[in-house]
């Protein structure tokens, strides 16, 4: 037990660069806190010690902004950066030396039963705001990029980016020749094009059937 807890700390000193000494990675780390308020909730739900378990996941959440439910199994040296806003689901399975960034989402996919959140293997980095969302598997030494949406199982040694996420890196190979992690395309401000776009293709047809009936009509009355 103590070598897990010195674990969770000593990876934040490795990771971390503003951290400066194990006393201030103790005191000042919600994601620490975090972890090790889930571990002993995590003794209690295998207990099944069922409603101490939440209270005491609900009262961490309160006070580190980091929800982790007590079911979720989390390996060694997990490593929670700027942790607010974190969401680790109850059939979640975290693997060893990974690393989550805020704002990440570990979440099912509906109300089904069972297995139905994801599977994080060993060594994989899960950046800002990145969501994964079901019960698929994240293989070892994979990067999920920031604001990305997993939906599919990704192999190992991969870069997912995007929404939905797709590998865009696997083995050291790029996959997509295009890549651009800047202009990433946006849907809705395609399809508004797309309406304008429609729009002024019938006022031009408007235009040219309105013209066409006033020659009519001066032909007509002409004759």
């Amino acid at each position: 037990m103590f070598k897990t807890l010195r674990n969770d700390v000593d990876v934040v000193l490795e990771q971390d660069p503003a951290a400066r000494n194990r006393l201030e990675v103790i005191i000042n780390y919600s994601g620490v806190h975090a972890i090790w308020s889930h571990r002993f909730a995590h003794w209690l739900w295998k207990k099944r010690l069922y409603f101490i378990a939440r209270f005491l996941s609900q009262v961490s959440r309160f006070f580190t902004g980091i929800e982790i439910h007590p079911g979720a199994v989390i390996g060694q040296r997990l490593f929670i950066d700027h942790g607010m806003g974190v969401v680790i689901g109850e059939t979640c399975e975290i693997g060893d030396n990974v690393t989550i960034y805020q704002g990440v989402t570990l979440g099912g996919t509906g109300k089904e039963k069972g297995k139905r959140h994801p599977t994080i293997e060993d060594n994989v980095l899960i950046a800002s705001g990145a969501k994964v969302l079901g019960s698929m598997r994240i293989g070892q030494n994979s990067n999920i990029g920031a604001g990305s949406v997993v939906l599919k199982e990704v192999p190992p040694n991969s870069t997912v980016v995007g929404i939905p996420g797709r590998v865009v890196i696997q083995d050291g190979v790029k996959l997509s020749k295009n890549l651009d992690h800047i202009n990433l395309p946006d849907p809705v401000s395609d399809k508004f094009r797309e309406l304008e776009d429609e729009i002024l293709r019938l006022k031009e047809e408007m235009y040219q059937l309105k013209a066409e009936k006033e020659q009519l009509e001066k032909n007509e009355g002409g004759s």
